[in-house]
């Protein structure tokens, strides 16, 4: 009986030749199983459909399969929300002195709990720098909200007026105090050039006031 579908099997890899064949998930199970217990040796010496290389593959995969545990995995530490990231951040920026433990107790008291390596890595992630590095940076907002009293802006604008030679357009200086929007005028001028700014700078004590915070902005 072995011997004669031995040589049914030959007959049949004659005729199907070099066509690739197409199994199922559960006829790759069967034939693999059986394979293993045969062996390699034994294989070699009976003309399967498959060869002893593909049917031990199958094998394994069938035994990396069984093993394989990710569809019984529970989900891992959900991600924070971006609604708390965006929290974080803003006590940060707002709060310079804050570390991180700060920060967790407000959120606390918010009723959001969250740990500290989240909020470090959510620091982290925006570039924003732990509390001893933040509270030694002043940034543009904070100095100028501690020097908004002393803070001049100057700058220019045009207007077209008539003269003798017709219509001419003229250079205005100005300048603005930023906290309380008053605006003087510096000086006007057909061409803003360097001896007429050298010359505003030298007779009005407006520019004197607001040559660096000016050259600043």
């Amino acid at each position: 009986m072995i011997e004669y579908l031995v040589e049914e099997n030959r007959v049949l890899r004659a005729q199907i030749g070099r066509h690739r064949l197409r199994f199922t998930d559960d006829q790759r199970c069967r034939l693999a199983a059986k394979a293993k217990k045969l062996g390699r040796k034994v294989l070699e010496q009976v003309a399967t459909i498959v060869t002893p290389e593909t049917l031990l593959a199958w094998h394994r995969k069938l035994i990396a399969k069984k093993y394989y545990g990710s569809a019984f995995r529970t989900p891992g530490r959900p991600l924070t929300s971006s609604a708390i990231s965006n929290l974080i951040v803003r006590m940060a920026e707002e709060n310079r002195g804050w570390g991180y433990r700060r920060i967790q107790g407000a959120l606390s008291n918010l009723g959001h709990n969250v740990a500290r390596t989240t909020i470090a890595n959510v620091l982290k992630r925006h570039g924003i720098e732990p509390a001893p590095e933040r509270n030694r940076k002043t940034t543009w907002k904070e100095f100028l909200r501690r020097h908004w009293t002393q803070i001049i802006a100057a700058d220019f604008f045009t207007v077209e007026v008539w003269t003798c030679r017709g219509l001419t357009r003229v250079v205005v200086l100005f300048f603005i105090d930023l906290s309380t929007r008053g605006v003087e005028i510096g000086g006007i001028a057909s061409s803003a050039n360097g001896l007429w700014m050298a010359q505003m700078h030298a007779i009005s004590p407006i520019p004197l006031m607001a040559s660096s915070t000016a050259n600043a902005f």
